[in-house]
């Protein structure tokens, strides 16, 4: 939802007071090369881009990242992009084009870190391979991200985020227990295996840019980072239980099948309210707020192990109660009681919900391609400082003529004869 679009929402709840801070800019003075497209690499140096990173992106000329295609668009242009793309120098560049090689070996020497996420060997079958890389920035660190990995038995097959997602055992849970619903399995809802492995490339890449400072002569890092493995890093104790126990995790829907009462209970407007009331102390306030001081003293729900034995008696109960109520009546109930609770947001409450606005995670930012639209914060915050949004996602190839002039010294003449000859 764009601010314009927005409607009722006054736009003044998205200032933000306050004088933005070089202090917050945590990896001002690294430059990162982004050579990604879709998800998970253009994820991950958004997020050093957001810590003050100064991160160049190279994409394809005239359409660029098909990011900028996806999902819901304004004047041309994804509003999506508007985030995925934002604080970053765009820069389009024909990989397939002889000069395009040795400029991008050009701006590598100008920049601390790489991050890609083509097929294993890809970037190695246009002649820019680790090794090459490294030739003209020795302490490079360079951060690969795939479907499977860069070595293995399926390393080179086809993967998306969802592929990862399944690999890595989290779409088989996300689905509700055995024979309440012959639909399928369904996703998160957002690309969520794709950003996993974008969060871990990019602490990868701060580690080693870490090491490096401290031990200068050490070997650079090269990250491999698969969307596979990093879903399947997220399984808590899945993989211990079945091996020390032959036990295989089976979907729970809306629960988690180590503790109860924790679920999504419907309430009488028909909003889902999220209840995690799964210590012993919680569930006695519960049955405080339900009028029912008795279940506790009940066998089936005396303990944790014996509410999760029973559950579904359980959550028949607590679901019979929140029938009776609306959702705001709830709410007000169970954090009176300080019980871990809140209904379902849409995107609409979130971006109207005070703690967010309060800590600056929605921000109302003007972008030249689609005008006024609401961008989330950035996370992690720098406390005491103003963390700013410099710039949103620009256009194909806006910062081509600045990097190459800036970073590499070229003249207008041959930024434009290179253009005409299609490098760019």
């Amino acid at each position: 939802m764009s601010a314009d679009a927005a409607g009722q929402i006054d736009q003044d709840m998205y200032s933000r007071p306050g004088i933005v801070d070089s202090d917050a800019d945590l990896l001002a003075g690294i430059r990162v090369l982004e050579i990604g497209h879709f998800v998970a690499a253009p994820f991950c140096s958004r997020l050093l881009a957001d810590l003050g990173a100064d991160v160049i992106k190279i994409e394809p000329p005239i359409k660029g990242d098909p990011v900028r295609q996806w999902g819901a668009g304004k004047d041309g242009h994804s509003v999506w992009w508007s985030v995925h793309g934002r604080n970053k120098r765009c820069i389009g560049l024909n990989l397939k084009h002889p000069a395009a090689r040795q400029i991008v070996l050009d701006l590598v020497r100008e920049c601390d870190a790489l991050v890609e996420n083509f097929r294993p060997g890809h970037l190695a079958r246009l002649g820019l391979d680790d090794e090459t890389l490294r030739s003209v920035r020795p302490d490079l660190v360079i951060a690969h991200i795939s479907g499977y990995g860069q070595d293995g038995p399926q390393r080179d097959r086809a993967a998306f985020g969802v592929i990862g997602e399944a690999v890595g055992g989290l779409r088989y849970l996300t689905n509700h227990p055995a024979g309440e619903t012959d639909q399928p399995p369904v996703r998160v809802g957002v690309s969520i295996g794709d950003s996993i492995a974008g969060l871990y490339a990019a602490f990868g890449v701060v580690s080693g840019l870490l090491k490096r400072a401290a031990a200068p002569r050490a070997r650079p890092a090269s990250l491999d980072i698969a969307l596979a493995d990093s879903v399947f890093s997220m399984l808590e104790g899945a993989l211990p239980e079945y091996g020390a126990l032959g036990i295989v995790r089976q979907p729970s829907g809306g629960r988690i099948p180590t503790a109860a009462p924790t679920n999504a209970y419907q309430a009488a407007d028909g909003s889902w309210m999220i209840v995690a009331a799964n210590s012993d102390a919680l569930f006695r306030k519960l049955c405080g707020v339900m009028g029912r001081r008795e279940l506790p003293q009940d066998a089936r729900f005396a303990d944790n192990p014996a509410r999760v034995a029973h559950v579904v008696e359980l959550d028949a109960i607590i679901s019979a109660w929140t029938a009776t109520l609306e959702a705001s009546d709830l709410e007000t109930l169970l954090a009176a009681a300080d019980i871990p609770a809140t209904r379902a947001y849409t995107i609409e409450d979130c971006a109207r919900d005070e703690q967010f606005l309060f800590r600056g995670m929605v921000r109302d930012i003007d972008d030249p391609l689609i005008g006024p639209v609401l961008h989330p914060g950035i996370v992690p915050r720098v406390m005491g400082r103003e963390q700013a949004i410099r710039w949103a996602g620009p256009d194909v190839g806006h910062h081509t003529d600045e990097v190459l002039t800036e970073l590499l010294g070229m003249a207008p003449a041959d930024i434009a004869q290179l253009r005409g000859e299609g490098a760019f």
